[in-house]
């Protein structure tokens, strides 16, 4: 059993979203080296509410179900992995669709499930049915009844566990995978493949069976997840720093390569991930104890105080991922201060937890 998942954690073009458009669930410990997430949503609409979003590549796969209750049908697929962005379509359909359930492999982990190759599958989108039939057939039926996205994703861990072949595994591809990941993707293919004792084409067939890229494509994609990841972990993140520390030749050379990945520059990308995360970020403020937080900040009235809270709740969603910092006047700040403090100790506030410090 590898743990690669501890050292490379491949993000979506918005990753801080969690909301009832998009929830991630983490799979048992059993699974986390196989499978990075169950994604889906809490209501019919968030597929039409997602259309038209940024989709970056971030070296995973993808089986996809909805159905259609009042026409007895589902749709299903699985999306290989792509080296492309691109804008999601969307559901096409308009009511009575059950929440979209995703369940997302790792690229390397995906044949793992699967008795047919992965080459062929990149920039693809399939039937399920093509490459993973009998998960089809087991998860289906349970799909129709159940709702619930964590109901969902725990029957479909008993699926997996059982569809999970050891026999698949090859521990030469952890131990390339594993060298890659060390390397944050900064390897050539041939000295790669002078780490796991193969030839440079033994090793092309061997990532191409599991993976449906070459090595060299992979590490590609793997370079600029973690320069994603630096992008939208760093305070001042600035592109010459990085350019020694990923291999790039040079400044544009490394804004070349993340703007055909993300089609859009660092700042850029940073900016549309916080942009959507905060657009998404849905509060019950109607549980809000107003009259608490309007003795303890020195608000005047109830109303002004209830907008004020909306966009400090907005901007301490931010601040906790570092992207951006709060200025303003002293007055202000010690108003933002006793908010903070009276929101983030009371639990009954209809906050997600996760927003909590």
């Amino acid at each position: 059993m590898n743990h690669f998942y501890r050292l490379y954690r491949p993000a979506t073009a918005v990753p801080h979203r969690n909301d009832s458009t998009y929830t991630e669930i983490t799979p048992c410990s059993a699974l986390r080296p196989y499978i990075k997430c169950f994604w889906g949503s809490v209501g019919p609409s968030a597929a039409k509410a997602t259309a038209g979003e940024l989709i970056i590549p971030d070296t995973c796969m993808d089986i996809i179900f909805e159905i259609n209750h009042s026409q007895n049908s589902m749709k299903s697929r699985f999306v290989g992995i792509n080296n492309e962005a691109f804008f999601s379509a969307g559901s096409t359909e308009e009511k009575d669709t059950s929440p979209p359930f995703g369940i997302r492999f790792f690229a390397w982990s995906a044949a793992m499930f699967s008795q047919d190759s992965m080459n062929g599958v990149k920039n693809k989108v399939f039937d399920v049915q093509y490459h993973y039939e009998a998960i089809k057939t087991a998860l289906e039926p349970i799909l129709y009844e159940v709702t619930d996205i964590h109901a969902r994703a725990r029957e479909a861990e008993k699926i997996l566990l059982r569809r999970l072949d050891s026999a698949r595994h090859k521990p030469v591809l952890d131990a390339a995978i594993g060298a890659l990941l060390a390397r944050k993707g900064n390897i050539r293919t041939t000295s790669l493949a002078d780490e796991v004792f193969l030839s440079t084409r033994q090793l092309e067939r061997l990532f191409a069976d599991y993976t449906g890229v070459s090595p060299k494509q992979l590490s590609s994609l793997v370079r600029y997840q973690y320069l994603w990841h630096d992008i939208l972990t760093e305070d001042s993140f600035h592109p010459a720093n990085a350019v020694h520390k990923y291999g790039y030749t040079d400044q544009s050379h490394l804004l070349h390569d993340f703007k055909r990945y993300h089609t859009l520059l660092p700042a850029q990308a940073k900016d549309y991930a916080l942009k959507k995360a905060e657009k998404k970020v849905v509060y019950n403020t109607s549980q809000i104890p107003r009259r608490r937080i309007r003795h303890t900040a020195g608000f005047m009235s109830q109303n002004y105080n209830t907008k004020y809270v909306r966009r400090l709740i907005i901007i301490l969603y931010i601040k906790r991922f570092r992207q951006a910092s709060y200025r303003s006047s002293s007055k202000t700040r010690r108003k933002y201060y006793a908010v903070r403090k009276t929101i983030f100790t009371n639990k009954d506030m209809g906050i997600p937890e996760c927003q909590r410090n």
